[in-house]
């Protein structure tokens, strides 16, 4: 993976998480325990400090900056969807944020509640537990059910379980230029949307 030290201050990354070989790390980042950091993820640690607690993901394309002497925080088994920017904010363990969603300066996304994909989170909000916001800007849509939480803490066991895969197996290789006969599939586990499991 690309990693810089900054001013002597180098990424500290532990040996049981994940980072995708474009990710790119930058001074005062710490990557947890069975933490996964996705493909062109950027985690600059060059004004404020970058934490990742044990079982955290931050996905592909994703953005983590700061302001100078303030720290940008994804707590345990957090979950952080593909293309979103954490800035200078705390997501609380458990809680998700959701596909291109933005979390300014000093807001807080309290212990497992969701934010929408898309939505924007002004500087200095704070995000209730357990409750879902959604828009621009974000707004309370209502608490999140029992099932919704099982939904989301499911999904980022399966990313947990990625780090796994990708530690064991993931590796740069030649496209074929045709499949094989009876190609085989990758094994991941079966995750249903919220949507298919709602329907039962």
């Amino acid at each position: 993976m690309p990693c810089y030290a900054i001013e002597g201050v180098i990424p500290v990354v532990d040996p049981s998480a994940y980072v995708h070989p474009t990710a790119v790390l930058i001074g005062d980042v710490h990557v947890g325990p069975n933490c996964y950091v996705g493909p062109l993820a950027s985690l600059r640690g060059d004004f404020g400090r970058i934490v990742l607690h044990a079982g955290a993901n931050v996905q592909d394309n994703c953005v983590m900056h700061g302001f100078p002497q303030q720290d940008t925080v994804v707590e345990e088994n957090g979950h952080i969807g593909h293309g979103a920017v954490l800035h200078s904010c705390i997501v609380r363990r458990d809680a998700l944020v959701g596909m291109n969603a933005v979390v300014m300066d000093e807001a807080e996304v309290g212990e497992q509640a969701v934010v929408a994909a898309c939505a924007f989170v002004p500087a200095g909000m704070r995000v209730a537990p357990r409750t879902l916001v959604a828009g621009v800007p974000a707004k309370l849509i209502r608490s999140l059910r029992d099932e919704e939480i099982t939904w989301k803490l499911t999904g980022t066991q399966t990313y947990q379980d990625l780090t796994r895969r990708s530690l064991a197996s993931l590796k740069e290789v030649q496209a074929l230029t045709q499949a094989e006969p009876n190609r085989p599939r990758v094994q991941a586990p079966e995750v249903k949307s919220l949507i298919a499991s709602k329907r039962g």
